[in-house]
């Protein structure tokens, strides 16, 4: 299915952009400057600022491994003028060079033949007299740059009947070289010679090699019916060029594509459709007050009061992750435009919560939610982006794994930030309804809320609250030392809690009246919600703990902006003995 929508891509989206068979834009360092005899003219130097290996431009390619495979009229320097490039980590081998060399010429030779092209006649004429040239005698020569030649003003490769020799020679009607048996390709259904090796390496996967192979087996383990190479899966060569150009076209481009999470993505629409729809941007830039993210939605709330979906365009969306000089296909969503904007609407509905301030803040681009399960500046596993682009795409629910990542970097960080809190409300409401998403449920303080769990997270950020405003800035606070205890085994730590935060009260009462009477009043509208401290917490409830906590801290942070911005404006001053917390 991947295979045969990358195809139609290539065939109705790319169109005419698309390169002639066996073709692909490449770096072309030299140019051999030639007469419509042979007669050598000189060279150009390619190279420039901008291009440093060379002007691109469109020539015949052929996928190389070990063997030698030579290149039409467009290759290194060791295939056009059998000269061995120069690498001090391997000798040169004067005996491949000439094979290389050879092969080359007949190449050329049996173009000329097939073509009776004079241009390439001339090449032909060149490389059997072999003339001294200038070219490799000049200074910084690179023999292993591309060259190709020039002759009278034409470029050979640019002619028709060469291209058309070259897309035989590449994909022959019959079974030879890097083609294997006729079989029923699995992309077109045709039968056709199906390739042994597939012409093009896919590009802009992280990790591994930089060119990849998305269908290939290299040992007996990883053949099927005894199949070799790329025969696993038969495809034509056709087909093959196709999703290979298909490919390397979306995630080239920043519209199509998005690196995350050591994952390469790849978005588009069913190409008949030139459909509009990019999720690319809300999902990597959000941006609360744009109004894409309001439309995205306004798509959900519809879907959810059963208004059909209007936009049935075909979406799809594929994962790409490496294994060496593989491509891995991690995830695959064959969608419609109209659901993948309802889910991605979902997603947005899902993740709003309260900044740390208590204020409404703009929703979270995917790397920082993701980001938040690691230590910073290490790379989340690849189930977080996987899971996370599902939910906004497909609409599936997060896996409980998320919620244990999440959980654990709040242990370990004894903090819980907005993003890692909007994680795990993201997993906690997988199930929840329009109703509870539509009232923002779980995305503030809700103080009618008992789960015992949520207002254990509650009364530590208070405890704390209360430690800090009686001895201010210390070495070590209650999270410091008991958040990880706090949050999974509650009735353990927080009798001692308890009793630690009377003397620090007993102290605000005495210094600080207003305060006092604040915070004892919090403390109490806190404790009055349990019956009793739960002995452990499992994973969920871990996860409301975490919640509990960060909604009392965003909300005593708000609560004091609030009071300071009220005095400002009223020109009253503030008397330390009845201030308010966290002032």
């Amino acid at each position: 299915m991947l295979l045969e929508r990358l195809r139609e891509y290539a065939e109705v989206q790319l169109g005419d952009s698309l390169p002639p068979p066996g073709y692909q834009l490449q770096p072309i360092r030299y140019t051999i400057l030639l007469r419509r005899d042979g007669t050598y003219e000189g060279f150009l130097d390619n190279q420039s600022p901008d291009a440093p290996r060379g002007t691109p431009r469109l020539a015949p390619h052929a996928k190389r491994a070990m063997g030698i495979v030579p290149k039409l009229m467009a290759d290194t320097g060791e295939y056009v003028l059998g000269i061995p490039r120069v690498d001090p980590k391997k000798p040169p081998k004067p005996e491949r060079v000439a094979d290389q060399h050879r092969q080359f010429r007949d190449l050329v030779d049996d173009c000329a033949r097939q073509t009776s092209e004079p241009s390439v006649e001339a090449i032909s004429r060149f490389l059997e007299d072999r003339p001294p040239i200038d070219l490799e005698e000049s200074a910084g020569f690179d023999a292993s740059s591309t060259i190709t030649f020039r002759v009278d003003g034409v470029y050979p490769v640019d002619l028709d009947p060469v291209r058309r020799y070259w897309a035989q020679r590449r994909a022959p009607d019959k079974p030879a070289g890097d083609v294997g048996e006729i079989a029923t390709c699995i992309v077109c259904g045709e039968r056709r010679p199906v390739l042994e090796r597939h012409p093009l390496k896919i590009k802009g996967i992280p990790g591994g090699q930089i060119l990849k192979d998305l269908i290939s087996a290299n040992s007996n383990a990883y053949e099927s019916y005894g199949q070799p190479a790329s025969t696993v899966a038969p495809t034509c060569a056709t087909c093959a060029e196709a999703y290979g150009n298909a490919l390397n076209a979306l995630l080239a481009s920043r519209s199509t594509s998005v690196w995350a999470g050591g994952l390469a993505y790849a978005f588009w629409t069913e190409p008949k459709a030139r459909s509009a729809f990019a999720p690319i941007a809300p999902m990597t830039q959000p941006d609360v007050n744009s109004g894409e993210v309001r439309a995205l939605l306004q798509s959900f709330w519809s879907y959810q009061r059963g208004e059909p979906i209007i936009d049935d365009t075909r979406f799809y969306a594929a994962a790409f992750g490496a294994s060496g000089a593989r491509a891995v296909v991690k995830d695959w969503i064959d969608t419609t435009v109209g659901s993948a904007k309802a889910s991605l609407g979902r997603y947005f509905a899902l993740q709003e919560i309260v900044e740390w301030n208590g204020a409404q803040g703009d929703f979270l681009p995917l790397n920082w939610i993701a980001g938040s399960t690691v230590r910073r500046k290490e790379t989340p596993p690849a189930i977080v982006i996987q899971s996370l682009v599902r939910l906004a795409l497909a609409g599936t629910p997060l896996p409980m794994d998320l919620l244990y990542l999440a959980v654990r970097r709040s242990r370990a960080e004894q903090d819980v930030t907005r993003a890692r809190a909007a994680l795990i409300k993201m997993v906690l409401q997988a199930g929840a309804s329009s109703t509870e998403l539509q009232e923002n449920t779980m995305a503030k303080l809700d103080v009618q809320r008992d789960d015992p769990p949520y207002v254990c997270g509650r009364l530590l950020a208070t405890v704390d609250r209360i430690q800090r405003q009686a001895l201010g800035s210390t070495n070590s606070t209650v999270i410091d030392k008991f958040y990880g205890s706090a949050s999974s085994a509650p009735a353990s730590v927080f009798g001692t809690l308890l009793d630690g935060v009377q003397p620090h009260l007993n102290k605000l009462r005495k210094e600080r009246p207003g305060a006092y009477v604040n915070l004892d009043r919090q403390l109490q509208d806190v404790l009055d919600l349990l019956a009793d401290f739960p002995t452990t917490l499992n994973l969920k409830q871990q996860g409301l703990f975490a919640l509990g906590f960060y909604h009392q801290r965003a909300f005593d942070r708000a609560t004091a902006d609030a009071n300071r911005a009220a005095r400002s404006t009223s020109g009253e001053e503030q008397d330390p003995a009845t201030a308010t917390p966290d002032e």
